[in-house]
């Protein structure tokens, strides 16, 4: 039975265009990463769904290894999922990492992007997605092999869009070339990792894809909790990914004092501009109108509630915008 949702959801929430293509995506967008399927139960996972897609969140990020064991994101959000209304939601999955033993279970062939996309398609139940990745670049793997992987999806229809993840600005443009040259799928979105703590891909990506009209969404937005106020006391919170799956060494390793020096300026920043410290992140990763999408993980509503507040207010000073370089370049 399909769940009702908010008549005035698409009211709430700001939709941007992907680069020069045609599709839309919520400035916001929710991703299953370590969370749904790993160490959140199915409930709070269709609750972190549905409360997402009641605030207009229709984009939802999966891969083939997301979950405990690899796969279960996909199966726990596609039983979601069917209670929803596919043709209003954007659904996105990768392949590239590890996810089964021997040679064809991992990188950019052939034969591992086809079998990965054929077996997210049954773990989640769907018949195609809408857009689907090479989720890290292949050293050994032409590039004409893992794009004409994303081009065969294409024409078969199991996926609308092609992407890539993590490429470079280098790999990213000869890509793009590629595709152009061979006639393939052209590249229409790019996921790399953007957040105030990651700023490379402002000097080698985004420059590329603004040129050649590729939208962008940034994962770990919020530098995997470190741009929240949970970590800014010194104690790990018992609900969070580092006390759950990485531990105490993971706080301390990425918890230097001129990170923490860092932290606790950029959170007086947010608390001026009436922000919590993961409204100002997220708020500040989609100034550029170049990138497309905040791609957020969460494990509880709450989370979800407090990210997509960001949208009421966007707007950074210029004064506001040089103090961030300053701490954070």
């Amino acid at each position: 039975m399909t769940q009702e949702f908010a008549e005035d959801r698409y009211e709430k929430m700001n939709y941007r265009r992907c680069g020069r293509s045609g599709l839309m995506l919520p400035l916001i967008s929710l991703g299953a990463w370590e969370t749904f399927g790993g160490y959140t139960g199915a409930e709070v996972a269709k609750d972190c769904l549905y409360r997402a897609f009641d605030l207009g969140i229709t984009h939802f990020d999966f891969a083939n290894n997301y979950g405990t064991p690899p796969g279960n994101a996909e199966i726990v959000c596609g039983e979601i999922i069917k209670t929803m209304p596919r043709d209003e939601l954007i659904l996105s999955s990768k392949a590239g990492y590890r996810m089964w033993p021997g040679p064809y279970g991992e990188w950019g062939s052939k034969k591992s992007l086809i079998a990965s996309c054929d077996q997210s398609l049954k773990r989640m139940g769907v018949e195609y997605f809408d857009i689907f990745y090479s989720h890290r670049p292949d050293p050994d793997t032409p590039l004409e092999e893992t794009l004409g992987a994303l081009n065969l999806l294409v024409q078969q229809g199991k996926a609308l869009y092609a992407g890539v993840s993590s490429y470079s600005g280098a790999q990213y443009a000869d890509s793009v070339r590629i595709c152009e040259r061979n006639g393939l799928a052209p590249i229409t979105i790019h996921q790399p990792y953007y957040n105030l703590l990651g700023r490379g891909i402002e000097r080698d990506l985004l420059p590329q894809t603004k040129r050649f009209g590729t939208g962008v969404i940034a994962f770990c937005p919020l530098a995997s909790g470190l741009l929240t106020d949970k970590y800014l006391k010194g104690d790990i919170p018992a609900e969070s990914r580092a006390a759950q799956k990485w531990g105490e060494d993971w706080v301390k390793n990425n918890l230097s004092e001129k990170r923490k020096a860092t932290l606790y300026a950029l959170n007086t920043m947010a608390q001026e501009r009436g922000q919590t410290l993961a409204q100002m992140a997220l708020a500040w990763t989609v100034r550029l109108p170049e990138v497309t999408s905040a791609l957020i993980g969460a494990s509880s509503v709450a989370q979800i509630e407090e990210n997509v507040k960001s949208l009421t207010m966007l707007d950074f000073a210029d004064d506001e915008l040089k103090q961030i370089d300053e701490l954070t370049k």
